[in-house]
């Protein structure tokens, strides 16, 4: 796939300064781009990509969001000098209003209907390795490096939700080994462990996440963002519970054109063209 110019969502009305927005037909593509500093976020880009996020939960045109990272990297995380250096100089409550803060980028990424595919390239760490985790799914080369840091500066592996999340995706023991240690999570090792959906050549992981985004967009949308919102709310559901509400959801999937679409298309013999509808 081939990303077009940076362009304003159609509904939304989003226009970036931190950060590089192309919409390529279904499929939007978020580049963090400060390479010569490995993409590290500030203040004004975790702020920008949660309003992003928050745009995109209102968003019917983008049906599919990439993730990736400018020059070779993903995201070196928060930037030492413009967020932990002054972080070291505040008070309790301004400490809290920032904690808070980066915590809203997760939920508004798990709370937009898009799925979030991550194209992850070299380093990945910290709040970066949170922007990996809090995505859907996640693409990598045997390149890719791994680590939630926090301890590394001083801080609790408890940090923007890992210690609910991370253990979901590679189990707790694996987790905890991350979140106590901070060691490097290599590509092949990522895969193995679950964090990584597959490994891809280093020059083929952006242009096979957005074919992957690709093929989502042009599936069963509105029954799509119904999977990952119940993936979302069955994490705190008994499996009774769960069972109950699946059957909801899946009778007001039903009752979508996707739905008789899908079904003709099968009695025709041909594939169906989903609208999301």
């Amino acid at each position: 796939m081939t990303s077009a110019n940076p362009v304003t969502l159609p509904l939304s009305g989003f226009t970036p300064r931190h950060f590089q927005l192309t919409v390529a037909g279904k499929v939007a593509t978020v580049t963090l781009n400060r390479p010569e500093k490995k993409n590290p976020l500030t203040f004004e880009s975790y702020r920008e990509l949660t309003d992003f996020f928050l745009a995109a939960q209102k968003e019917e045109e983008v049906k599919a969001i990439v993730v990736t990272g400018a020059g070779g990297n993903f995201s070196s995380g928060g930037d030492v000098f413009e967020i932990i250096g002054p972080l070291v100089a505040m008070e309790t409550r301004d400490l809290l209003k920032f904690t808070r803060m980066t915590g809203e980028l997760v939920k508004t990424m798990r709370a937009c209907p898009q799925p979030v595919i991550a194209a992850i390239d070299g380093i990945c760490a910290g709040a970066g390795a949170i922007i990996a985790m809090a995505s859907d799914l996640r693409l990598g080369t045997a390149e890719t490096k791994i680590a939630f840091l926090f301890n590394r500066v001083g801080l609790a592996g408890c940090d923007m939700g890992a210690c609910a999340m991370l253990p979901r995706i590679v189990g707790q023991g694996r987790a905890a080994e991350l979140l106590y240690t901070g060691r490097v999570l290599r590509g092949d090792e990522a895969e193995r462990w679950g964090f990584l959906n597959r490994l891809v050549a280093r020059d083929g992981v952006l242009t096979e996440a957005q074919a992957l985004a690709a093929e989502l967009a042009d599936g069963p949308t509105f029954a799509n963002a119904m999977t990952k919102r119940m993936l979302e709310m069955e994490w705190a559901m008994s499996v009774e519970a769960a069972i109950e509400a699946e059957a909801v959801a899946q009778a007001l999937c039903m009752q979508t054109e996707d739905f008789a679409r899908a079904y003709h298309a099968f009695a025709e013999k041909r594939k169906p063209v989903f609208e999301g509808n």
